[in-house]
């Protein structure tokens, strides 16, 4: 089992930034991937940003060039940079983990973006 833990939601004005942090602990070796998703009100659940194990990145086209994910191996944590942000990017984020077939969700952390 893989636990994931995110930190660092909160509120915040629009061309504001945050940093969210996600901390991976249990059974973390093999974790191939790990990724920011996000539900906004009445919207179902969208990919934000995706890093693999060998640091190649992948960002959903409402994000890149605003967002910035990374990886601290030694820490087992993952980070979403989010700059520039828009009140549409107001959501529950998720981080999660894949490891072989298995996928792990946190629990989700707010984002409020004010404009």
């Amino acid at each position: 089992q893989v636990q994931l833990v995110e930190s660092g939601g909160g509120l915040v004005q629009a061309g504001g930034s945050l940093r969210l942090s996600c901390a991976a602990s249990g059974s973390i070796l093999n974790i191939y991937i790990m990724g920011w998703y996000r539900r906004a009100p009445g919207k179902q659940r969208e990919p934000v940003a995706t890093i693999i194990s060998d640091g190649n990145t992948n960002y959903a086209d409402s994000v890149r060039g605003r967002f910035t994910i990374s990886r601290d191996n030694a820490k087992n944590t993952v980070y979403l940079q989010m700059n520039s942000l828009k009140p549409e990017d107001t959501a529950v984020y998720y981080c999660n983990a894949a490891r072989f077939s298995d996928y792990y969700w946190g629990q989700g952390t707010q984002v409020t973006v004010s404009s």
